[in-house]
């Protein structure tokens, strides 16, 4: 667990719970000013497909959006640098409109199969892809049958890697073709040969 991250969310009043229930809490002492993201980070970033983004309202209120792309579409520019395109969707700019106000952003990263979550603290400013079309040309996906309206950039602040108590193993389709493609293959075989048995 990176020092910096818990230097932000152990505040007082989490200590003063941790005091309640376990008699004690958790001190943080030298942390850095930020923690950024290695080797491991970068390359779990790179293969997800998915992820959670968390930011805050003016009236304080989280909200909580999933963003998808293909593999990679989270792009990870340097160790303390994040950035995604935003395609067009349902127009409710929620989480743009909240980054407008409040830059603070938490991402939820998941790797279900293997029962990992990597959790990521930072600032984040939306760029509007009509004035910034050199940041477009980073991050657009010609799979993606949209068009990118925004880019959004992420200031790394800590990142934070879970146990993976309590995490269900899921899978994509993409996933259990790979699994079960060579049990498919094998299957046909065998078939192919049943049937010339026969004959």
């Amino acid at each position: 667990m990176a020092t910096k991250y818990l230097d932000l969310t152990m505040t007082e009043s989490v200590c003063r719970a941790q005091k309640a229930y376990y008699g004690h809490a958790a001190k943080i002492v030298g942390a850095p000013e930020r923690d950024p993201l290695g080797e491991a980070e970068a390359e779990f970033i790179a293969a997800r497909d998915s992820f959670y983004l968390g930011t805050i309202s003016e009236s304080g209120w989280p909200y909580i959006q999933h963003r998808g792309g293909p593999k990679g579409f989270l792009r990870v520019l340097n160790p303390t640098t994040l950035m995604f395109a935003d395609y067009k969707g349902n127009r409710q700019l929620l989480s743009t409109g909240n980054l407008s106000v409040n830059d603070r952003v938490a991402l939820f990263l998941m790797d279900y199969p293997n029962r990992e979550r990597l959790k990521i603290l930072g600032h984040a400013r939306v760029e509007d892809a009509r004035s910034h079309s050199e940041l477009v040309t980073q991050v657009w996906d010609p799979s993606m049958q949209s068009s990118v309206e925004r880019v959004v950039l992420i200031d790394v602040v800590s990142f934070d890697w879970n146990c993976p108590k309590y995490i269900t193993p899921r899978y994509s389709a993409a996933e259990v073709e790979e699994l079960v493609g060579p049990l498919k293959a094998r299957i046909a075989e065998l078939e192919v040969k049943r049937h010339a048995v026969k004959t």
